[in-house]
């Protein structure tokens, strides 16, 4: 299907006729009528900030990717917000939008990384929900999620409300609405949990149809007694949304029935329900959806419409929905390619089908629930034993039994008396400094959100007891930033897999190891002793760990971060970065924080004031001395720090941290240390440090791993440069030996082949470099481009494979950067600029690096639409701009972009 034929408003093609009535002329977007097909993803990552840093440093199990939020965004998150519609060709006829018309949910902390990361990304999600909201009478494809996935059954009263209160202003900061619906953490609920839903205004939920107890349709005057039917078999019909009344515990309701003798009463006398609070509940199809996650029906969007068209009714009900949910990660992370299949699904077959493609909240709009359901008592969509898999040893994650989970238990114990803890500091602190210390935590998301100055200064000023000083404000965000993390330790990761010590455990244990660490800060309790006393409760199945309090004293307490340790960072890394520039370090400013003045620089969440800095050389040593003010933009704690920093040399590092006494003091040690640098002694000088400083040292090894391996990549450079040019050489004195092994079929040595491949491989690498730096220049960008065909024609004829992951990230760059120059700036010389663009996609391909031209695609296609198309179309008689237009359009073809249709008007 080309752009051309592609539907105006994909998924409100009127629907088929299922009942008997004439229903040719109704909207099925204005009322019910016909078949409505949902697809929901649930997108999630655990939150892997580092608690100290809010950033994630470097994972290498995601490589070649940063970390894994990066490997699943490219694989996933990306693609769907660009999916390709293809023809037989493999040409792309369309982008698709599939957030604008699949029902999701994606977690709060996810969505702040993709909005620090890729924002263009983030605005076509939010962008998805206004189209849909436009759509669809109003009611957009997003719904909200508890803010930090916990498994709401076991967390207490507060913290469902916090989670929930979060979670909703969250969604409403960020898509301008309140969320309608709610989904719940592996769609963990209970009653309790479906009371403080109620309570705070939403208004459904979507459940596994297994986690259903018994259903009836609402009395009526000829039936005021309806029968129960028992579904707890998962039994209960999908294609309906189900009422479930709260017939006990919610005490702010007047109407509620408060005994087992109320509801029982309510039994017999349905007429009381219409004032009984209430939740509407969507129960997704599970066979489809099982077949979603777990066969593969989602490669082919023909078979995923007659997979869905198997469980249309046929029994004449006016309407009925088709609900299917599973991970959004299935579409492209864990099934590749599948976000295809969904565009094409969505645009082509399933309005072929008549169906029309909805969303809960606006189907639940069109029809009411006549069907009352009662839930079981604990369930979860991945777990068969209630909520065990969060708290026992119950087998589910058991990765085949191989391993026990008996850890699971005192771990959650653990956490919870963490939790308790942590409130009686929470409440005798924070009574002295808020007005009502638990509202403030309801409202802290406003700060998370947004932690500019003036932002968290309002958030105090609505909050205190009366005007806090500095150290009140301090202690302030350091209880709340306590409490933060004290939910943050209950995410569900921490118990979904089959041992404490995965990164997912660590995680959530570095979290309770922050909060407790806060709670200490503002109060002096020592916790640690009796966190750690129940966690040695808990047997790892690893042997070097033993238990819990091992993986904690292992890989939590040495992850721990001082402010001693940033000054060392900032101290070792500034003899690397130039000193008259600004330096932000590794992580874009925080939501609603400013880029650092001229005399600040930032080190993660910290910003660091540079009061003084001086930096002698003397021989191979280098020495610098600082005096820093460091601030965290998470709490505003402060420490005025001196540090000095020696190089040795090489990989020799040795850096020394104490607080700042005095001007004084700064000047008399800043003499000796460079009195003692003059006389060209390594141990004079070490000596001196440590006279002054005392014998706490920092060194390479304490570095951020991110900054660390930036350094070690430097420190290797002139290592590495030496090894490429000898490799050179010898690729050269024996070109002619090469080109015979080859000439005559012959195996070539491996020792040649090695030094062909890095040879060519850094002559390709300078030459990419210096075509970044002359890309603005047509000529001498035009002699770089020829410098790489030639190189790619010697890899051809000697078979090598070139390994620059990086040269293949900037060549895919630098065709979007000349792409996106053709196309915008009317100042340039059109035919240079396109022979340059084609000469460098050809020679792309002949490297055969596997360079992905996937961005290049959509800035074409985006503008194909809204440019190319309109000026071919009025350009006809225009010889000159008639030239013009048919090279964009070829120029279309070289990027895989289908533009037979516009080609064949010019034949």
């Amino acid at each position: 299907m080309t752009s051309a034929e592609m539907p105006a408003n994909p998924g409100s093609i009127s629907t088929s006729h299922i009942t008997s009535k004439d229903t040719h002329h109704s909207d099925p977007r204005n009322q019910a009528v016909g078949v409505y097909v949902t697809v929901h993803g649930h997108f999630y990552q655990p939150p892997r900030e580092n608690p100290y840093l809010d950033s994630i440093e470097r994972q290498p199990s995601a490589a070649p990717f940063h970390d894994w939020n990066e490997r699943i965004h490219w694989e996933c998150y990306r693609p769907n917000a660009f999916a390709r519609v293809l023809n037989d060709q493999g040409e792309v006829t369309g982008i698709v939008n599939n957030y604008e018309y699949m029902s999701f949910n994606i977690g709060p902390t996810l969505m702040s990384w993709l909005e620090r990361y890729d924002v263009e990304v983030y605005q076509r999600i939010l962008e998805a929900d206004a189209k849909s909201c436009q759509r669809l009478q109003g009611h957009g494809n997003a719904i909200a999620q508890v803010y930090n996935h916990i498994i709401m059954p076991l967390a207490n009263e507060r913290d469902k409300r916090t989670q929930i209160r979060w979670g909703k202003e969250d969604f409403r900061t960020r898509f301008g609405r309140d969320p309608e619906g709610m989904w719940l953490a592996e769609t963990a609920v209970d009653y309790a949990t479906l009371e403080a839903l109620v309570a705070e205004g939403i208004r459904f939920i979507v459940l596994a149809p297994s986690q259903a107890q018994r259903c009836r349709p609402f009395p009526t005057a000829n039936d005021p007694q309806p029968e129960w039917h028992e579904v707890g078999g998962s039994q209960i019909d999908p294609t309906r949304p189900y009422r479930c009344y709260l017939k006990s515990r919610l005490s702010n309701k007047s109407a509620v029935l408060s005994s087992v003798k109320d509801r029982a009463i309510a039994d017999t006398n349905p007429q009381s329900l219409q004032d009984l609070p209430y939740i509407d509940i969507f129960f997704y199809d599970g066979p489809i959806s099982r077949d979603m996650g777990f066969s593969d029906v989602v490669y082919n969007s023909h078979h995923f419409a007659g997979r869905i068209g198997s469980a249309v009714r046929g029994d004449h009900r006016q309407s009925q929905l088709i609900s299917v949910g599973t991970d959004g990660e299935t579409f492209g992370h864990h099934k590749k390619g599948t976000e295809k299949t969904l565009a094409y699904a969505f645009i082509k077959e399933f309005p072929s089908q008549g169906w029309t493609v909805t969303n809960f909240a606006h189907y639940l709009s069109l029809c009411s629930p006549t069907w009352e359901v009662e839930i079981k008592p604990v369930t979860a969509w991945s777990c068969a034993h209630g909520v065990d898999r969060w708290q026992e040893d119950c087998g589910c994650g058991g990765e085949g039994g191989i391993w026990h989970q008996k850890w699971r238990r005192p771990l959650r114990n653990a956490l919870n008396w963490l939790r308790d803890q942590l409130v009686e500091v929470f409440e005798e602190y924070g009574n002295q400094l808020f007005r009502d210390p638990w509202q403030a935590r309801d409202e802290y998301i406003q700060v998370i959100r947004d932690r500019s100055p003036a932002n968290i200064s309002r958030f105090l000023s609505r909050h205190q007891t009366h005007k806090l000083t500095a150290a009140e404000q301090v202690d302030a965000l350091r209880l709340l930033e306590m409490q933060r993390h004290a939910l943050f330790m209950f995410t569900s990761c921490g118990w979904f897999f089959e041992e404490l010590s995965r990164p997912e455990g660590t995680q959530i244990l570095r979290y309770a190891a922050r909060a407790l660490e806060l709670g200490g800060d503002v109060a002096g309790v020592q916790l640690e002793k009796g966190f750690l006393k129940r966690l040695g409760l808990a047997p790892s199945n690893v042997d070097s760990f033993k238990h819990g309090g091992e993986v904690y004293r292992q890989l939590v307490q040495t992850a721990q971060i001082s402010f001693k340790q940033v000054a060392a960072h900032y101290a070792i890394s500034s003899l690397f970065n130039n000193h008259k520039q600004v330096e932000t370090l590794h992580t874009k400013p925080l939501p609603g924080t400013k880029q650092p003045h001229p005399h600040q620089k930032r080190v993660y969440c910290y910003t660091v004031n540079e009061v003084d800095y001086q930096l002698q050389r003397m021989g191979s040593l280098t020495l610098a001395v600082g005096n820093l003010k460091l601030v965290s933009e998470i709490t505003w704690e402060s420490e005025n720090l001196v540090f000095a920093v020696l190089h040795l040399g090489g990989w020799d590092f040795h850096c020394c941290i104490q607080l700042f006494t005095g001007r004084r003091d700064y000047s008399q040690l800043k003499e000796k240390l460079f009195t003692s640098l003059q006389q060209a002694s390594a141990a004079q000088t070490i000596l001196a440090m440590t006279q002054v400083f005392g014998d706490e040292t920092f060194n390479l090894q304490n570095l951020f791993a991110e900054e660390r391996h930036r350094i070690m990549r430097l420190l290797s450079q002139e290592t590495l440069t030496r090894l490429d040019q000898l490799y050179t050489q010898a690729y050269r004195d024996n070109y002619g030996v090469l080109m015979a092994f080859h000439r005559d079929e012959l195996a070539v040595p491996q020792e040649l082949q090695v030094a062909a491949e890095i040879a060519l491989g850094y002559r390709c690498m300078t030459t990419l470099r210096s075509l970044d730096q002359d890309i603005t220049e047509p000529q001498l960008s035009w002699n770089h481009i020829v410098e790489l065909e030639a190189i790619a024609t010697e890899a051809k004829h000697l078979r090598c494979q070139l390994n620059i992951p990086e040269g293949k990230q900037m060549l895919e760059q630098l065709i979007l950067r000349l792409l996106w120059r053709l196309l915008h700036d009317t100042n340039g010389n059109f035919a240079i600029e396109m022979q340059c663009l084609e000469r460098l996609i050809n020679v792309s391909y002949q490297l055969n690096i596997g360079i992905s031209l996937h961005q290049s695609q959509e800035l074409y296609f985006s503008c194909l639409q809204n440019q190319i198309l309109p000026l071919c179309l009025t350009t006809l008689s225009d010889k000159e701009e008639t030239s013009q237009c048919l090279q964009l359009l070829k120029l279309g073809q070289k990027l895989a972009v289908d533009v037979s249709a516009i080609l064949n008007q010019f034949k």
